[in-house]
């Protein structure tokens, strides 16, 4: 099935019959309410054609053997392609990398930051907060109540909190309550959170509720527990533009991680994931803990210590380390598959509520509060043709090639 585009600049493009007939947008094929399929597209005759169709300003209009009618409007058959795509749908705002070989600001100039009232009651706080934290990869909220219930309200707004073997939201002192660092007030290097699940925590959440020093504690002296945060993904950008050997050694050898301290609980993936996931050529999801990591295949060992060295001397670069306290007040929203984080020692005791939540659910509500609801539909239904290149140049050729 051949069409065109109906104004002055003609656009070529062959579309097979099957995919035309499959992909119809009417009411009795697609549930307007649900936006599902409402047929078995298997039950279709596979020799499905048309045997009428017309062109108007608007739509290509299509009679099919089966003798169902379907109109395909010219610009959603025009997203299917990159320019169409970006006008018909728009595009996610851009990732933001900071740290070392980024020009302009430091992140310490200009660190996002949203009111917790703003954020908890107005949509547009909302989009402000989950705009932050897709293109800095962090949030700050100011101003919220020094309470875990106005934390966990906060939270959920975003999305459901995610449930783990340390349960739901946390709120903790280090007491060692769970066999893991984190419950100590010892110093913890850059890492990313639960890299012993198959799809690890996607937003994580720590407020600092207080920090009470020791009884003998010198009232002059710092109490220790500086948070830090590190970019992972221009970390990863980085390794690739100087050393990209040790970059494809990070990205193809894959490793077993795991979480084995606690009684009854032996957690590890569905199958070993490498420190660095590409969509595409692109990083997007670092899984990186040292404590967590379990034995690199010894015929791969050697190559992999000198390509994490050099990732680790990246991580630890101080252009690369934003460090700041935690104060009652100001909670930190993260996105866990991008930054890493980290604490300094600390003495006293910190109490530190916050929980997790699914990455899916964070990107919802990013799209929900950031655009129209009809783009997110279009955006959710197809994929980017920058992201779903021909496997094929033939086919390729014959859909694109004019007449």
């Amino acid at each position: 099935m051949k069409g065109e585009k109906a104004d002055d600049s003609a656009e070529y493009r062959t579309f097979p019959n099957f995919w035309l007939r499959d992909n119809c947008q009417c009411g009795s094929c697609v549930n307007p309410d649900t936006r599902q399929r409402n047929f078995d597209t298997f039950q279709l005759p596979k020799d499905v054609r048309p045997v009428k169709f017309s062109e108007t300003e608007k739509a290509l209009e299509i009679e099919w053997s089966d003798s169902h009618k379907s109109s395909h409007p010219w610009l959603w058959l025009r997203s299917l392609f990159k320019k169409g795509y970006i006008e018909e749908f728009g595009k996610d705002h851009p990732t933001r990398y900071w740290g070392q070989d980024v020009g302009g600001k430091s992140i310490e100039e200009m660190t996002p930051t949203v009111d917790y009232e703003y954020a908890l009651n107005d949509k547009e706080g909302m989009a402000r907060l989950t705009r932050n934290i897709w293109m800095r990869g962090f949030c700050f909220v100011e101003n919220s109540p020094h309470t875990p219930e106005a934390t966990e309200s906060l939270l959920k707004k975003i999305g459901p909190i995610q449930n783990t073997h340390y349960g739901g939201f946390y709120d903790f002192i280090p007491d060692l309550a769970m066999a893991d660092t984190a419950y100590t007030n010892l110093a913890l290097p850059a890492h990313t959170d639960t890299t012993y699940f198959t799809e690890p925590a996607g937003l994580q959440a720590f407020h600092c509720l207080s920090h009470e020093a020791p009884p003998d504690a010198d009232p002059n002296e710092p109490l220790g527990g500086e948070s830090l945060l590190v970019d992972g993904l221009n970390c990863a950008r980085i390794l690739k533009n100087k050393y990209p050997a040790a970059y494809d050694v990070l990205r193809t050898v894959k490793l077993p991680w795991h979480a084995s301290g606690n009684e009854g609980i032996a957690i590890a993936p569905r199958c070993a994931f490498p420190v660095i996931e590409e969509h595409g050529s692109t990083p997007f999801r670092i899984r990186w803990n040292n404590d967590d990591r379990g034995v690199v295949n010894i015929f791969e060992a050697e190559q992999w210590y000198d390509a994490a060295q050099k990732w680790v001397e990246i991580v630890r670069h101080e252009s690369n380390e934003f460090w700041f306290k935690l104060n009652p007040g100001r909670i930190l929203i993260f996105d866990n598959w991008r930054i890493m984080h980290g604490r300094s020692a600390f003495k006293g005791t910190r109490r530190i509520c916050g929980a997790y939540i699914p990455h899916d659910d964070f990107v919802s509500r990013y799209r929900i509060t950031n655009f129209e609801h009809e783009k997110i539909i279009g955006h959710n239904l197809h994929s980017s043709p920058a992201d779903t290149p021909a496997r094929n140049k033939a086919v390729y050729d014959r859909i694109t090639a004019g007449p």
